[in-house]
């Protein structure tokens, strides 16, 4: 198998929705298309919060890929292009440190890599995860709707005619944003949030990494008069000294790490964020550090400081990340049931049932079972 041609494009994925730090109304996306003379190509893209990676894929990535001998990209075993020797030579080069941008830009890739590495084997993604390992895959896989932004003119009831509408889709556990404005506030928010949800239907908040040491423990020390799923990202995500003490004044569980992108940051916030590998979520996001190769070695590095796998939930809400959910045993998926259109959400015909959400058995990722999202590839 060889590569004969990569495709990327820029994707808009704008909106006038905000959480407590950034604007989404200039955001893109890139998408990648990597094609065989095989006749079979593999899709990829990143999730939403980085913009396009045009400059590196265009001047570094695709053009390492395009220039490695097409023998040194293969798996021995099978002649299909193996993901880890594609990823050893977009790296190669490149300095430790860093992560970010780069990061993104290779996961993008890595995602069309592993797109293409199911297709060659006739399987999904996660059942060829799962057999690589020697274990069953998880058939249905934990989904969370992530909404609650703040929106110019949104007030509580319509917070709650969204909350609704996640509720009726089939999902029994919803996320809203903090931070953006007073804790009074959002302090009414959350309890007409929970006001909403019944029995066995659960709330998570998201500060989206905004607050300093006195706002992040003032917050944690409010929110321990609700039972929230988890009180996500209160600092900066490196700031691992404010994180430590914001979990040990936590009644709630802390989730955190979708803003790390390697596994050296990930071992960081292992070691020295404080958290309890037996309450605390991770969601370090295999779409914007740097892919699935980079992605076991932290799952690797949860294992060695006692984390199992169950403990991570990654952030991006996208096909991908749902594959690695069910073939690599995690704890589950984001969704975006509302927001970040076409890249949020998964196949059309498998809709969420009870919060969870069965994935088809279609080869590679099954891009191609999202119609809104295909007509985005299908032009590459």
């Amino acid at each position: 198998m060889k590569i004969t041609r990569i495709a990327d494009a820029v994707v808009p994925i704008r909106s006038e929705i905000s959480n407590a730090y950034i604007s989404f109304s200039e955001m893109t996306a890139s998408a990648v298309a990597i094609h065989t003379d095989a006749g079979i190509t593999g899709y990829g893209f990143h999730s939403n919060g980085r913009y396009a990676q045009s400059g590196i894929l265009r001047d570094r990535m695709i053009p390492r890929l395009m220039a490695a001998a097409p023998a040194s990209l293969l798996d021995e075993a099978d002649g299909y292009i193996d993901p880890a020797k594609a990823w050893k030579i977009m790296m190669a080069n490149e300095k430790p440190g860093g992560h970010g941008e780069r990061s993104v830009a290779v996961g993008t890739l890595d995602m069309a890599l592993w797109d293409l590495a199911a297709k060659a084997r006739r399987k999904p993604l996660y059942a060829l995860l799962a057999e690589r390992d020697g274990r069953q895959p998880d058939k249905h896989v934990f989904v969370y709707a992530a909404g609650g932004y703040y929106y110019p003119g949104k007030d509580i009831p319509s917070l709650l005619d969204e909350l609704s509408g996640y509720l009726a889709l089939g999902y029994n556990a919803v996320k809203i944003k903090i931070g953006g404005v007073p804790l009074d506030e959002d302090r009414k928010r959350i309890e007409a949030a929970l006001g909403l949800l019944g029995p066995g239907q659960r709330l998570a908040v998201d500060a989206n990494g905004r607050f300093d040491l006195e706002t992040a423990v003032g917050y944690a020390e409010a929110l321990n008069d609700y039972d929230l799923m988890w009180y996500e990202e209160p600092c900066d995500p490196l700031d691992f000294e404010i994180l430590a003490e914001v979990a040990e004044v936590s009644k709630n569980p802390i989730a955190t790490g979708e803003n790390l992108f390697s596994v050296q940051d990930s071992v960081n916030l292992l070691r020295y964020g404080g958290l309890d590998p037996e309450r605390d979520f991770l969601q370090m996001d295999p779409a914007l550090s740097y892919g699935l190769v980079e992605f076991e070695r932290i799952l690797d590095a949860m294992e060695a400081y006692g984390w199992s796998s169950r403990r991570s939930i990654p952030h991006g809400g996208h096909q991908f990340a749902l594959h690695l959910a069910a073939g690599l045993h995690l704890h589950g998926n984001e969704s975006y049931p509302g927001v970040f259109q076409p890249f949020g959400g998964f196949a059309d015909a498998f809709p969420v049932h009870d919060g969870r959400v069965e994935i088809p058995d279609a080869p590679g990722i099954g891009i191609e079972c999202k119609q809104n999202l295909w007509n985005v590839f299908k032009d590459l």
